[in-house]
């Protein structure tokens, strides 16, 4: 197949508005969790990954007015939107097919909870009602850049989401349906899946350690992010320079259990062999790996479990940077996807922070500290999603000739 890469990248979660300042924390090991401040919950003694800054704050970012109906997670898809498309140039050397793939679970949900009984006792505010699908969340986010896309659609299956968008995204362009598809991912923090993550007992009460043998459960974050994919021929007719390439992917699902991933990490396994095997690459030529790493006990048992299927007695580099972001859920595939790019272009693996003591079925421990100057060619970054749904992505350095 024709290679697909990967012309911009855009991105906001706990560590900052766009890459460079993402680029500046994951460096210095500075970690976005923290007291929660935005959300209003009676949970607040647990700790999240908040993008910095209130509803207020982003629309004057973007140029929004405050009468404008507009929903959390549609901002923060707006925010990263608007800079995966300006890096790509898609103004300025516009294509005459471009789709936009995004994935979210909570949708407008946040405003819903919030005007709840407004809606019941008055008209206030239901112009909120028609934000409250996954739908609405991508159409607002969209407007962006009004015109711009002929096509758009919604993926919702849980934390493999924004991977899936790519996944689909990369389909689009194989088959000719689009000539540039920008793919990702936006979820906003609300009540309704924190307390829901909660009764599943598995938020842990202080900062997050992934792959750690005392790890206590995850810390939920929030964010956005997309990558702007197309065909190399496109790329090469539009004048701008390729990041890297999109190489392999795969989805598979066990249906292990509705919530859990299977005891020897089934689904995870297939996905990173069938990724492998659509990216013609040996496990041996993994550099690193950004692993699904929630920090709950099923999941780095059986993530871990299912690397050592993989990768044997030589498993690569592996970090969970969900102890920087919180687990971004719907948006995680596209949080990590770009985090996963600018290791793989600027040279660096991401710690994986909080670690202290090796989970003994492993035979691997995580990245302590950050490795700058390395030089990475190929990485494999995993997110895994309620019901087994999981999927892989592998991003390729652009070979000089």
């Amino acid at each position: 197949m024709d290679s697909i890469v990967v012309t911009g990248l855009g991105i906001v979660s706990a560590l900052g508005t766009g890459v460079e300042a993402t680029v500046e924390h994951l460096l210095a090991g500075q970690s976005g969790i923290g007291k929660i401040k935005y959300l209003d919950t009676r949970h607040c003694s647990l700790p999240v990954g908040e993008v910095p800054m209130d509803d207020g704050q982003m629309r004057e970012l973007l140029g929004i007015s405050s009468e404008k109906a507009i929903t959390r997670t549609s901002l923060m898809g707006r925010i990263a939107l608007r800079e995966a498309v300006m890096q790509a140039q898609l103004c300025s050397r516009p294509s005459r097919k471009v789709s936009l793939v995004s994935g979210t679970t909570v949708g407008g949900m946040e405003k819903s909870e919030r005007f709840y009984h407004d809606f019941l006792q008055n008209n206030e505010r239901n112009e909120y009602i028609a934000l409250h699908d996954c739908g609405a969340c991508t159409d607002m986010i969209a407007h962006e850049f009004p015109g711009m896309f002929d096509f758009q659609t919604t993926i919702s299956t849980a934390c493999s989401s924004a991977a899936n968008a790519v996944i689909l995204g990369a389909n689009l362009l194989h088959t000719g349906r689009a000539d540039v598809v920008v793919a990702g991912g936006s979820e906003c923090l609300s009540k309704f899946h924190l307390d829901g993550f909660h009764t599943l007992m598995i938020l842990d009460e202080a900062p997050c350690k992934p792959f750690d043998k005392n790890r206590n459960g995850l810390n939920l974050g929030e964010g956005a992010a997309y990558i702007v994919m197309e065909l190399a021929e496109n790329a090469e007719k539009r004048g701008v320079t390729p990041l890297c390439r999109l190489s392999g992917y795969a989805n598979r699902c066990d249906a292990f259990h509705q919530t859990a991933s299977s005891p020897e990490g089934e689904g995870a396994y297939r996905s990173m062999m069938a990724a492998l095997e659509c990216a013609k690459l040996q496990p041996s030529e993994i550099s690193y790996i950004n692993a699904h790493g929630t920090g709950t006990p099923n999941n780095d048992e059986s993530e871990g479990k299912a690397m050592m299927r993989v990768f044997g007695t030589n498993v690569p580099p592996v970090s969970s940077t969900k102890a920087f972001t919180g687990h971004t859920t719907s948006a995680g595939g596209g949080v990590e996807n770009v985090i996963s790019i600018l290791a793989l272009t600027r040279d660096f693996i991401p710690a994986n922070l909080n670690f202290s003591e090796k989970i003994e079925s492993l035979n691997f421990v995580p990245v302590l500290k950050v490795q700058s100057h390395v030089q990475l060619q190929h990485v494999l970054t995993n997110s895994f999603g309620f019901g087994g749904n999981d999927s892989s992505c592998i991003f390729s350095k652009i070979q000089s000739v």
